[in-house]
């Protein structure tokens, strides 16, 4: 007698479960593969970070001083912002520091005359060294009489940090890093101590400014590592930040201060001044009535790594990071608290003076937020504590933002 086999296939009950077993194993792993992913971000986010602090101390090597914010020519030629041009005093710190992160063509672009290329609106236009004026709007980039200036108008990848999703228009050159004007907002704004033609201003104006002054760099005055008293390894002189999506990010769009109880520059809600407008059920976004500034959508936070206005390129210890952008007035170029923040989880990097790089989280100790004036000489400064050559009255956060106020870190933080 002979036996014959039979072939059996799965039945559907062994099939819907191994399709089930597949799609558990499937959901589990991609949240590892996005961890992994970011991770890999945060880490390229970090070096370039890095590079940027081996650039401020090679820098500093070649000409003993480091790059200053708000610096350039200033001398105004037909107008700042058509040809030639002039910026003013305000280019960023970061222009400086082009020629150290591999990007010589471009800082040979810009230190030379630039001539608008062939095909572009305006061709054939001459822009005098060091570029026109940074902060110009997009409608008048592509103005016949004047044209585009591609060195400020490109993206520099050692800029960005790659878990930042903005890209393109309305930014003119984005940026997610931003040099520490200090603990204090007071006289730290483009124009405080000189005109835009270059001529200083009161020697009073010069005294509110040297008191408020106090991060590892100065608006519109030099500074250099002998001025960090406190140590390198001690004082921030970097921060990360986010670039705006349109999206009414508190982090990235700017209100005015003043629409609250009152100004950033007070010791009554001072710093805080701004969060009652945050949206109470979405806390990172502001609500539909906050108190814009008038500042255009072209000019929102990160937009123009070559413009040393803080909006752009700036970063303060007050708030911690990732809280609420708050201006003292309803105006661009005001002063402001603008804090740290990132697209990592839970905090942002800072660039140390000595080029390490940390991470500080969202929930530093910052002190008495609410209750404590920024250290200055303004009338409006109502706190008898926050005088020239104090403490920072925004605890370790602070602390780490000045350069010279004897507050050594012994701790890791």
């Amino acid at each position: 007698m002979s036996r014959q086999k039979l072939d059996r296939g799965f039945t559907l009950v062994e099939l819907l479960v191994v399709i089930a077993i597949i799609g558990v194993l499937v959901g589990l792993l991609l949240p590892a593969v996005q961890s992994a992913r970011e991770a890999a971000r945060r880490m390229s986010c970090s070096n370039n970070f890095k590079q940027i602090g081996l650039a401020i101390h090679n820098y500093h090597s070649s000409y003993n001083q480091l790059p200053i914010q708000g610096g350039g020519t200033s001398t105004l030629i037909s107008g700042r912002e058509k040809v030639p041009g002039s910026n003013s005093l305000e280019l960023s710190a970061l222009v400086g520091l082009t020629p150290f992160i591999e990007q010589q063509t471009l800082w040979e672009q810009v230190s030379n005359p630039y001539q608008v290329p062939a095909g572009l609106p305006g061709a054939g236009n001459v822009y005098a060294p060091m570029g026109p004026y940074p902060g110009r709007v997009f409608s008048r980039l592509v103005a016949s009489d004047a044209g585009p200036y591609d060195p400020y108008e490109s993206d520099i990848a050692t800029f960005r940090c790659p878990s930042d999703p903005g890209v393109g228009l309305p930014a003119m050159g984005r940026t997610n890093y931003g040099v520490c004007m200090g603990d204090s907002i007071d006289a730290t704004n483009l124009g405080q101590v000189y005109n835009t033609n270059g001529t200083p201003k009161s020697s009073s104006i010069f005294q509110e400014a040297n008191a408020s002054n106090r991060g590892f760099f100065k608006s519109q005055l030099k500074s250099a590592f002998r001025d960090v008293l406190d140590g390198l390894s001690n004082t921030i002189a970097m921060g990360e930040m986010v670039t705006d999506i349109g999206d009414d990010d508190k982090r990235t769009r700017p209100v005015n201060g003043t629409s609250g109880p009152t100004g950033p520059l007070k010791s009554t809600g001072g710093a805080v001044a701004c969060e009652s407008f945050v949206d109470a059920e979405r806390p990172s976004f502001w609500d539909s009535g906050a108190p814009f500034t008038s500042s255009a959508v072209d000019n929102r936070r990160g937009y123009r790594w070559a413009w040393g206005l803080h909006l752009h390129s700036g970063v303060y210890t007050v708030l911690p990071p990732n809280r609420e952008l708050c201006f003292s007035a309803n105006w661009h170029q005001a002063e402001a608290v603008c804090p740290p923040g990132s697209r990592h989880q839970g905090g942002a990097h800072v660039l140390m003076g000595d080029g390490a790089v940390r991470f500080i989280t969202d929930s530093i100790d910052a002190g008495n937020l609410s209750g404590r004036a920024m250290v200055s000489v303004d009338s409006q400064n109502d706190d008898t504590l926050s005088v020239p050559g104090s403490a920072s009255p925004f605890g370790l956060w602070g602390s780490l933002g000045t350069r010279g106020s004897n507050e050594v870190i012994s701790d890791e933080f």
